[in-house]
């Protein structure tokens, strides 16, 4: 066996590819599709449950049945309903990546008894491993061994696969971080419409409001219970785009973070397996010093 680690592939020498590699794009496309697909069922399956002309709040907050601004279904809340089944495939995204990144540790490519130590001879096989396990590149421990091995094949400084590693796990934890931006951008999305529709809902009742009392004003009369009953009702319909943005956004960030963290524990467990398995098994074979 070779002192050193086998030569890597020709497809080694190329930029190692991030997890989201094009093989995952149709995955998340379909991801996207049935989620938008989720959302028109849940407004259809709200508006079914929900009826034109329904007096309950539920008819006012989930999709704001009854609505005077905007040609149904076309409103505010089944748009945010929408952004939040979108995001919801997101998650479902971060899920499973988050899953597969930690189920790599349990594929026995190091050794993982109390005894080995290994040399450069060592490594060839473990190379190999590595990369028949992940030709692509997809996974984080994945990347994080193959650039180990080949620091150490090419300094057997087990110091600079230390610093290597530390390096790598701060990129890749700056990378799952950008991961989540669109999905940060959705949950601030769903809370901005919220305020759209206050603002246009209180808009449209003040303007109701001027005309209710300039025909009162004319017709010498007062305004009865029932004026001032749709002009409260249309500034509730405008103050619960607000409480559904902020019910949606709050559940989904919720999520969010639990995912996230989901993602973190499985980089943490993967850089904690690569030091207990990897570097601190390393034998640093040192020249011999003058006599």
């Amino acid at each position: 066996m070779s002192d050193n680690v086998g030569t890597p592939p020709e497809s080694a020498h190329t930029p190692q590819r991030p997890a989201e590699s094009d093989e995952r794009v149709p995955f998340r496309a379909v991801t996207l599709f049935v989620s938008l697909l989720v959302g028109i069922v849940l407004v259809g399956a709200l508006s079914y449950v929900f009826p034109a002309g329904a007096d309950s709040v539920g008819a006012e907050l989930l999709v704001d049945r009854n609505t005077r601004i905007f040609p149904y279904p076309f409103t505010i809340q089944n748009v945010m309903w929408l952004g939040f089944c979108v995001a919801g495939g997101e998650l479902v995204v971060r899920h499973f990546t988050g899953r597969r990144e930690g189920e790599q540790i349990y594929l026995g490519l190091l050794p993982e008894d109390d005894e080995t130590i290994l040399h450069k001879r060592d490594l060839t096989p473990i190379y190999e491993r590595v990369v028949e396990s992940d030709p692509e590149r997809r996974y984080l421990l994945q990347r994080l061994l193959t650039g180990a091995l080949l620091q150490f094949r090419n300094s057997g400084s087990v110091d600079q696969v230390n610093s290597m590693i530390n390096v790598s796990l701060e990129l890749y934890q700056h990378e799952i971080e950008l991961r989540y931006n669109m999905l940060r951008y959705v949950i601030w999305l769903i809370p901005t419409l919220g305020f759209i529709g206050t603002v246009l809902g209180i808009a449209f009742a003040m303007r109701s409001a001027g005309v209710m009392f300039a025909g009162a004003s004319i017709m010498e009369g007062t305004i009865g219970p029932e004026m001032m009953e749709q002009l409260t009702g249309d500034l509730g319909v405008a103050f619960y785009t607000t409480l559904l943005a902020l019910l949606q956004s709050a559940v989904l960030m919720f999520v969010m973070h639990v995912m996230q963290g989901k993602e973190e524990g499985a980089l943490n467990r993967i850089g904690q397996y690569c030091l207990n398995n990897l570097s601190n098994r390393l034998h640093e074979e040192r020249s011999p010093g003058p006599r």
